[in-house]
């Protein structure tokens, strides 16, 4: 599922769909989840899109590519206009799926995978559906320990032993109702903490559907999965849940991305991209190796073809091709970096006064987020402090207390914000 606005991740989706999103410096958000299916040996993927789809279909169409004999593919369909529906906009997670169902030709017998585009995780799916298998369930949901204070920004679910589903909350804020949510006895055994933190379950937004329970659900009712399908199945039909208990995070927010991120220049970081068993895919770049010439750096993820001159970096991830210069500081960065490296001829400098792509000399960031493209001139200081939550101002936003500097943003010479 990749067709919703992603309008909590804002401005970073302002000319890009949520799964289009650059994550660690290599890759895309929807790298993720495809690489889950790769690995669990699941190779028939459909992706369903809406916004801004333009640079995840050329992501997509440029990285996925079967051999003809292997039986595998990847297929992205958008919303459309058809005779039978001159509304082409999705309404919802479910009706996305409703308005394409003819064209995944499930049998009576299959199991469909629901995948959301946006979330950092790894997970054997086989497991998954094998559980689904084995408990003859009609539905599964995929569903993380989430601890009890944080349960008002999901879809918790009353688990009993057998894993069977009896009661679902769409973001309980009552504190009777989430202490009636909590794991216990049997449940919470299952989990590695072995603390006396309170958890309940909530929804991963990962259901396993037998193909004709979707096909009758969705000929019936609702738009969204969450919020009405999964509800309204309660109690009509055998409903499971899988428990995950590894990392996973719902990168929904600017502050939930860039924390992901950076989580991720420790050396032994929550979510591993180092696994050689499960390998997350990603477009090769065929770039020359990265440059680092007398700098600094502290816990930092350094991609392919970087250029670093002379730099003191603290906790950063710098993506594909980012250039900074001599001097500058830099603590608690995302800079994505930029598709391509730029001359000073090219650029042509002193005639429009327009900063190089990257970071200029002699300039401090901090808790910044830098889009792609973004040219940051010299003697530049930015920071959030002091910036209310949502002030924008020439390509520079503030969002959950992260400066976001905008994709292709111009920051001219000796900017201070």
């Amino acid at each position: 599922m990749g067709g919703g606005r992603g309008r909590r991740l804002d401005p970073l989706t302002k000319y890009r769909c949520k799964p289009a999103v650059p994550l660690a410096g290599k890759y895309r958000l929807v790298d993720i989840p495809i690489s889950n299916c790769l690995n669990s040996g699941f190779n028939r993927i459909y992706i369903l899109t809406q916004f801004n789809t333009r640079s995840l279909h050329r992501h997509i169409e440029n990285t996925y590519r079967f051999d003809t004999f292997g039986g595998g593919k990847i297929e992205i369909f958008s919303a459309e206009q058809t005779q039978d529906n001159s509304d082409s906009w999705y309404e919802g997670t479910a009706d996305a799926v409703r308005k394409n169902m003819r064209y995944f030709k499930a049998q009576k017998d299959d199991l469909m995978v629901i995948l959301s585009g946006d979330q950092l995780y790894r997970m054997n799916i086989a497991d998954l559906v094998e559980q689904h298998r084995c408990t003859g369930a009609d539905v599964t949901i995929a569903a993380k320990a989430i601890p009890n204070e944080r349960v008002a920004s999901f879809g918790v679910m009353r688990v009993l032993p057998d894993l069977s589903v009896e009661e679902f909350f769409e973001k309980p804020d009552d504190l009777e109702i989430v202490e009636q949510l909590t794991m216990d006895g049997e449940l919470r055994s299952r989990l590695k903490d072995r603390s006396s933190t309170k958890y309940s379950l909530a929804s991963m937004g990962i259901y396993v559907f037998k193909a004709e329970v979707l096909k009758r659900t969705l000929a019936s009712c609702g738009s969204d999965f969450g919020k009405e399908i999964i509800p309204g199945l309660l109690g009509k039909v055998a409903m499971r849940a899988y428990i995950f208990d590894d990392y996973w995070e719902d990168i929904g927010t600017v502050r939930s991305f860039f924390e992901a991120n950076l989580g991720l220049t420790s050396f032994h970081p929550e979510f591993n991209f180092y696994d050689a068993l499960a390998p997350i895919y990603t477009h090769p770049s065929f770039l020359p190796a990265s440059k680092i010439c007398h700098c600094d750096l502290q816990d930092v993820l350094v991609s392919d073809g970087c250029l670093l001159d002379e730099v003191h970096l603290k906790r950063c991830v710098l993506g594909l091709c980012s250039v900074v210069r001599e001097g500058t500081v830099m603590e608690n960065v995302f800079m994505m970096g930029s598709n391509c490296y730029e001359s000073l001829e090219e650029n042509s400098q002193e005639e429009y006064c327009v900063p190089m792509i990257g970071v200029g000399c002699h300039s401090y960031i901090r808790d910044c987020i830098i889009d792609k493209g973004a040219r940051i001139g010299s003697h530049v200081r930015l920071t959030p402090d002091g910036k209310r939550d949502g002030f924008e101002y020439n390509g520079l936003y503030v969002r959950d207390g992260i400066l976001c500097v905008g994709k292709d943003a111009v920051v001219p010479d000796h900017t201070i914000l």
